[in-house]
């Protein structure tokens, strides 16, 4: 494969665009960390929304879709849908306490939530685990994608793909902060929703594929399904019940973490006011969820009649390393049918989704490093300027980090496996700890040990020869470690009560489990209403699976199906669309800062 003339230029036309917006806002990113970390407060709903979804699409992600397609099925898909669920509680229980918080990381919040040296211990640990290490081994499966999609479409190898993948990120990343983030980020989205629908749009022009009808008419009907084969027990249980009965509260994962966090929460600290705060994350979950989906489950789903099995795409691509084969390279071999022009359209939406996500991740890890660590624990009394410089530097080592780890990745599956299991069991945590008053630092600190320490032993009982499935060992680690932190809970002592009164007067959280905490601070009851967040969110899950699933429905063919899922849109659109008004009338016109 080869871009024409006119492709290079849509290429190099986008790079000069997001360079030049870069460079616009590298005085305002200078002035200080709150402008490079949180845009300094005054980013509207529209725009954070938009760049958590731009960053939630890089170049692994429609290849992890087409992965799982292929091996699973559509119906295979839940194990990241349901996160919707995930998303949605934090629309509508945590957005305004995030913004209220005035922190400027999630890790922040653990020195105004607990207090001493656990708490300090807390923030210190997961700036080093989380900045560092996990969000080293997210972008090297980013690049990694990266490298497949180039040695499809330009033949290069592994090495010059990740040298020009990280002059670019590094680029565009030391010098705007995060307003020329998100701000590239926007354009960034329209760019890959494009490049998503041309691919397409041209996999079913295929002779082999011969249309959507010849597409659906071709392929198994369990294939197409989006729900699992009930008679294969096994496949049921890891595809469908274990993702929404266990996984969606119990698994911390960057962008779908239960009660927010990593980059979500920055965009959430980042937002106007709490109103904002609401809306962008809203936003999120319907564009994420919704929006996104379709266009590379087609993709897959024709991948799997021109390719039918990895031979064919050895066969077709022999020039590529064998190495970088597997089944989530179908989808940049798809892009092989794309003519001149729509090529150079795919590519620069490619390059932009990489861009959008490796620059959110370089930016949220150099915030935990620098703001969380560095500030915090080594150079605590340092001048503006040099925080801002020692965050430059600091994101272009973690670029070189990511840089080396890729050459020991093999799918963007493994990599997605990998973070699942090492998340397992702490998600509980991090939803309760802002409701329930007796967590403690220790909670977090054991559950983090325990995760880890559990996911480790499964992996080398699996290399050993354990007859143990993913949903078995996503099971047991989420059981092992809840059972661990609960137990260190009440087993060592609770929060001084001087904090605790403290975080309650600044969050004013709802809900039984403050109201010993509350007596004590002489306040009436939250502003905000239990009864509304939970309507927000069975109203919000309903619009978003009823879009979703509509769509598949009316793709399909199956007008019925799709019409039903219709209305059960509109009535929850509805539903919401009063309920809105009602919950942003219980936030504060002004934003809250500590």
């Amino acid at each position: 494969m080869h871009l024409q003339l006119i492709d290079w230029a849509i290429v190099i036309g986008y790079l000069a665009f997001a360079l030049g917006v870069c460079l616009f806002y590298v005085r305002r990113a200078s002035r200080g960390t709150s402008e490079f970390f949180v845009s300094g407060r005054a980013a509207p709903w529209w725009l954070l929304g938009t760049s958590m979804v731009a960053t939630t699409f890089s170049t692994d992600t429609p290849n992890l879709v087409t992965n799982i397609v292929r091996q699973d099925g559509v119906a295979g898909n839940w194990v990241w849908w349901a996160f919707l669920l995930t998303g949605m509680l934090t629309v509508f229980f945590y957005a305004k306490l995030w913004r209220r918080s005035g922190v400027m990381t999630d890790l922040e919040f653990y020195e105004i939530r607990y207090a001493g040296l656990s708490a300090a211990l807390v923030r210190c640990f997961r700036s080093i685990y989380l900045g560092l290490f996990f969000n080293c081994v997210i972008m090297a499966s980013v690049t990694l994608a990266a490298v497949k999609i180039a040695s499809i479409l330009l033949g290069w190898s592994a090495g010059v793909t990740v040298i020009w993948c990280a002059v670019l990120a590094v680029a565009f990343s030391v010098t705007a902060g995060l307003w020329g983030v998100v701000v590239t980020d926007f354009v960034q989205f329209i760019m890959a929703m494009t490049g998503a629908f041309t691919a397409a749009y041209f996999a079913t022009q295929h002779e082999a594929v011969g249309g959507l009808a010849g597409l659906f008419g071709k392929l198994d009907p369990k294939t197409l399904s989006l729900l699992p084969d009930f008679n294969n027990w096994e496949a049921a249980l890891s595809v469908l019940i274990i993702p929404l009965t266990v996984q969606w509260w119990s698994v911390w994962y960057p962008g779908a973490e239960p009660g927010g966090g990593s980059y979500i929460a920055q965009r959430m600290l980042a937002a106007k006011d709490e109103k904002h705060s609401i809306g962008a994350t809203l936003w999120f979950n319907v564009a994420h969820y919704a929006l996104r989906p379709w266009p590379w489950i087609i993709v897959a789903l024709c991948s799997m009649i021109v390719y039918p099995t990895l031979e064919d795409i050895r066969t077709a691509f022999p020039n590529v390393d064998p190495n970088l084969i597997g089944n989530d390279i179908a989808y940049p071999a798809m892009l092989k049918f794309l003519p001149a022009g729509f090529m150079g359209i795919m590519a620069a939406s490619l390059i932009a989704a990489y861009v959008s996500t490796i620059d959110t991740h370089l930016n949220w890890g150099a915030s935990y490093l620098v703001h969380d660590l560095y500030q915090r624990f080594i150079r605590p009394r340092a001048s503006e300027k040099h925080y801002v410089l020692v965050s430059r530097l600091v994101t272009a080592m973690l670029m070189v980090c990511a840089a080396v780890l890729v050459f020991f990745l093999e799918t963007a599956k493994d990599s997605f496996d990998l973070m699942l299991s090492i998340g397992a069991g702490t998600g509980l945590i991090y939803l309760l700890r802002w409701f329930w008053w007796r967590i403690n630092a220790w909670s977090e600190i054991a559950a983090m040990i325990s995760s880890f320490s559990i996911a480790i032993g499964l992996f080398v009982a699996r290399k050993c020869g354990a007859p143990l499935s993913t949903h078995i060992t996503l099971a047991i680690s989420v059981a092992a470690t809840t059972a661990v932190w609960v137990i260190v809970t009440f087993a060592t002592r609770p929060t001084n009560r001087e904090t605790l009164v403290k975080f309650y007067r600044l969050i004013r959280p709802f809900g039984p489990g403050w109201r010993d905490i509350r007596k004590e601070t002489g306040l009436g009851p939250s502003p905000d209403s239990l009864s509304h967040a939970v309507l927000g969110w069975v109203f919000g899950c309903a619009l978003v699976y009823a879009a979703l699933f509509g769509a598949g429905s009316y793709l399909y063919g199956n007008i019925t199906l799709g019409t039903v899922f219709l209305a059960v849109f509109l009535a929850s659109a509805a539903g919401l669309a009063w309920l809105l008004t009602r919950i942003l009338r219980e936030s504060p016109n002004e934003p809250r800062d500590t």
